[in-house]
Formats: structure tokens, C-alpha cells, sequence
């Protein structure tokens, strides 16, 4: 991983970098390894420091991001890095307390970063590591309500010597070994030490609550042309894609502003998306006109500045092969 010092070379004394560890982690969060690598190496390209990054435009960061999803963490991105520029000096905060006063900073991240580039021994709890801790001391109560349990056995081991590799190696061991489903017991180093594994129940646990069915929102999608360009808006900084490009649409995130012109607008059919809390069925209407937009404006759109369901609503409109 691009965010990794491996062990050999801390202690050969190189360390980690506060900010590359800190941007991964946010990265990380609710998203995969692979999906995250690319996303991360072009940011850390693009934006070398942490005040690289404060210096970033908005817009700019928001269209890097786009694709990555849950796009508050962005905003959060950029409103971290702007605290460590104006209230640190451009240096990330030593300590899990500190870094925990930043904006969009969390127990975990916090503690991770911490962790790994400053050796204080910090608890860090992520999905892989409870799993790992349930596992290990066979916790049987479900989650979410066994986290804090978890956390405090997390804590127990937790040693003072080289916590930062300690943290990514449990982490590690969730994900390659102590995996979700049939978890590899008999490669385990901790093989001998796991209770659920003694009682044959490892691949019962964690064990979790009932999911809630996801109920299903309908919308709508304008998507105007005028000669070459596309009609977007920007929307709003709070609530869902909040700061990310995207076309008028309405019904599916709480408004009801209706097209943002007259025209003939012609139906040529639907995309789906799911997000953390509701499916999407949105209706893409297109329509080629010179009207004035009540809403957003005209522009030359790079397709890849857009968000995954405005990407889906893109791809309908200019792949179909309804007449337009």
C-alpha cells in the first residue's frame, strides 16, 4: 500500500508520513483497498502536502473525488487539512487527543494515525479489528452494540512497543486472514490463543443486528444540451453529493424545484443507485435547447468530474439510442 513504511524500514528509522496516512484513512472508510489506491495516488500526486491541499480549490478536490463516494468525506478532507495549515503550522497533531479536535477526525482515525506515525500506543478499531477481537475472546453479544466492548479488549493488548505496526498488522490479519467468511484458523498466528476458533464458532462472529430494508426513492434528472455544452449545477454543500457537480434533478433528495426550463423533454428511461440508507430509481429526461436556465448554468463537462449517480444519468443520456 503507496500510505505503508514497512516495518524493516521504521526501524531502519524511516516514518510514515502524517498526512498520506491521514488521507488514506479517510479514503478508507466505508470503501475497499482497491477501489481506494488509484484515487489516493493521484491526489498525493496532485497535492503533494497537507498545504497543497488547503490551497486546493474546492471544486477542484470535490471532481478528484468524484466516483470515491460518501462525498462528506471530502468536504471533510479539505476542511482538516485547512485546520492543520491555519491552526498547526502545517504539522498533524502527535497525539489521538489532538488529532480528535480536527475536523471530520474520529476516534479511529485519530488513533491510527497516532499509531502509526508516532508510536503512541492508541487503541485502533476498524471492522477488521473487531472481528479479529470478537474472534479472539469469542464475544457473543451483536454489533453494533458490542463495539465498545470490543474497543476495550482492543485496548488490553495493545502493547507500548511498536504500536503503529502492531495496529496495521491486526488490521492486516482481518483482512487477508480472519477474513468475513471461512477465516484461514489454521494459518492463524493467533491459532492456540482463539477462543472462538477452541469453541468452533469463529466463522459465527462478529455477530450483528438485522439489517433494515432499504426503502426505494424515485426522482428525476434534466439533462440539457446546448450545442457542445452540458446544463450542471453545483449542489449544495450540506445533504446528499453536497459540493459535487450534477445535473437538475429533483424528488429523491428532499426537493421539488421541478425542471429548469420549458422544453420538450423526452424520457429515455431510468438508472439505479443505492446509498447507505435508500435505493435511487431516477428518471433521465433530456432535451436540446437555447433557453436561459432557471437553475444551473451551461458548461463544457468533463464526464469524470461527475458523481456516480450523475455519471450513471450521463452514460444513459449519451449512450441511448433514443432518437434526440
Amino acid at each position: 500500500m503507496p500510505w505503508r513504511v514497512p516495518p524493516a524500514a521504521r526501524a531502519a528509522g524511516m516514518r510514515a508520513d502524517p498526512y498520506r496516512v491521514w488521507m488514506s484513512e479517510v479514503m478508507l472508510q466505508q470503501t475497499t483497498v482497491a477501489a481506494v489506491t488509484a484515487y489516493f495516488q493521484r491526489f498525493v500526486t496532485r497535492w503533494p502536502t497537507v498545504a497543497d491541499l488547503a490551497a486546493a480549490a474546492d471544486g477542484d478536490v470535490m471532481a478528484e473525488w468524484a466516483g470515491l463516494g460518501y462525498y462528506a468525506r471530502a468536504r471533510n478532507l479539505l476542511a482538516c487539512a485547512r485546520a492543520v495549515v491555519s491552526a498547526h503550522g502545517g504539522v498533524f497533531p502527535g497525539s489521538a487527543a489532538a488529532m480528535l479536535t480536527l475536523p471530520g477526525v474520529g476516534p479511529y482515525t485519530a488513533a491510527a494515525v497516532a499509531a502509526i506515525c508516532y508510536d503512541e500506543p492508541a487503541v485502533v478499531v476498524d471492522g477488521n479489528v473487531e472481528r479479529v477481537m470478537a474472534r479472539l475472546f469469542a464475544v457473543l453479544d451483536a454489533l453494533p452494540g458490542a463495539k465498545p466492548e470490543l474497543v476495550r479488549l482492543a485496548g488490553l493488548v495493545t502493547p507500548a512497543l511498536r504500536p503503529g505496526d502492531y495496529a496495521q498488522a491486526v488490521m492486516d490479519l482481518g483482512a487477508t486472514i480472519c477474513t468475513p467468511r471461512n477465516p484461514a484458523c489454521v494459518i492463524c498466528p493467533l491459532l492456540g490463543l482463539c477462543e472462538a476458533q477452541r469453541l468452533g464458532i469463529a466463522g459465527e462472529l462478529p455477530r450483528k443486528t438485522a439489517k433494515v430494508e432499504k426503502p426505494t426513492r424515485a426522482g428525476v434528472a434534466w439533462i440539457a444540451s446546448r450545442g457542445g455544452d452540458i446544463l450542471v449545477e453545483r449542489r449544495a454543500e450540506r445533504g446528499l453529493l453536497g459540493g459535487m457537480l450534477g445535473f437538475p434533478s429533483d424528488g429523491w433528495d428532499g426537493t421539488t424545484l421541478g425542471a429548469p426550463f420549458e422544453a420538450d423533454w423526452r424520457l429515455i428511461g431510468a438508472v439505479k443507485h443505492t446509498f447507505t440508507h435508500f435505493h435511487l430509481v431516477l428518471q433521465v429526461m433530456v432535451a436540446d435547447s437555447v433557453a436561459n436556465p432557471q437553475r444551473g448554468e451551461f458548461v463544457q463537462l468533463k464526464p469524470d468530474d461527475l458523481p456516480t449517480l450523475m455519471r450513471k444519468a450521463y452514460d444513459l443520456a449519451f449512450n441511448a439510442k433514443t432518437p434526440r
